[in-house]
């Protein structure tokens, strides 16, 4: 095993990947010359030259277009969205053109190609740049999205996304760049569609993905040392979601609490909560409590950015909630 950081897995996702497949190549503002906007592709243009680590006008639209052409001629594109904010410029490409080819062709073409870049809030940026869309995304048929928590799930889940003959969203933390995490030193591989039980437990089960998987862990910490064992899920991909580990962990636990970085309304933990009430209702001890974004855009100074995320105070107390723990 060694230690690197978060973009250096993602790095080296992309770098095994398109050593293995000249079909791959990397499109996206500052991707090339200035080694990407978070120094994910640092390197790379100099090992796979500029006619497959391609640097972009600030054209979203554009460049997400033309991915989606070469990917449905025979290459495999990897776009990036220096933020996924600004993937709303694309979503025309992403949803009525990657997405549908499949189905509107009758099976004749595929689009293989993987959107990805950092998502949700990132520190003082305000509302426009600090918004969660997974769940807009995984809204859609015909699209994959993965969100991953750490390091070593964003590698096996980038290359999965990379040879996937579906578009991918693959979205990230601009938060986590940074974090150190363990890889193996030989090439591993991580199916899309399967969630993983970060932290085992008995009395309350958190599903939740992304960097805020760090606030469950952090809780959940806190939350043994006044005697509550707590399971934590990382759903690691948001469509296709593993229905079956968070129900069969909620008929263990008997208490489930959702935790993103969301707005509240249609969002993923609204989708996992009606599943778990349909297929798993009898088990249940207490209501399905969830704890997301607040419903307005994300203010730009400190005090108020604490209060509108998910935060470990705000697990700690809801936990306690579906447990009847009283003060």
């Amino acid at each position: 095993m060694k230690t690197i950081e978060f973009r250096e897995a993602l790095r080296e996702a992309l770098s095994e990947e398109m050593r293995r497949d000249e079909s791959i190549f990397l499109m996206g503002e500052e991707v090339a010359e200035y080694n990407g906007a978070y120094k994910v592709s640092k390197g790379m243009l100099a090992e796979f030259g500029a006619k497959r680590v391609i640097d972009t006008p600030i054209a979203e639209l554009g460049f997400a277009g033309i991915g989606v052409g070469a990917a449905v001629n025979g290459l495999r594109p990897v776009i990036e969205f220096m933020t996924f904010n600004f993937s709303l410029v694309a979503i025309d490409q992403v949803i009525n053109a990657a997405a549908k080819f499949l189905s509107m062709s009758g099976g004749q073409y595929n689009c293989p190609i993987v959107f990805r870049g950092p998502t949700a809030s990132a520190g003082m940026l305000s509302s426009q740049h600090s918004q969660a869309f997974e769940n807009w995304f995984a809204n859609c048929p015909g699209l994959k999205v993965i969100v991953p928590s750490n390091g070593y799930d964003a590698k096996g889940l980038l290359k999965s996304a990379i040879r996937d003959n579906d578009p991918v969203i693959f979205m990230e933390s601009e938060q986590m760049y940074g974090d150190k995490c363990e890889i193996p030193e030989g090439e591993y591989l991580i199916p899309i569609g399967v969630a993983d039980i970060k932290r085992p437990g008995t009395d309350v089960t958190i599903v939740s993905f992304g960097k805020i998987i760090k606030v469950a862990m952090a809780a959940a910490i806190e939350l043994e040392k006044e005697g509550i064992n707590v399971e934590i899920i990382d759903l690691r991909t948001v469509r296709p979601i593993d229905y079956d580990c968070v129900i069969n962990s909620v008929k263990k636990t008997n208490r489930l609490v959702i935790v993103e970085e969301a707005w509240p309304l249609a969002s993923i933990s609204s989708e996992i909560a009606f599943r778990v009430q349909k297929d798993a209702f009898d088990y249940l001890d207490a209501p399905i409590r969830r704890i997301t974004t607040a419903d307005v855009p994300l203010p730009y100074a400190p005090t108020l950015i604490e209060a509108s995320l998910p935060n470990v105070a705000k697990v700690i107390a809801t936990v306690k909630e579906v447990m009847y723990v009283t003060k």
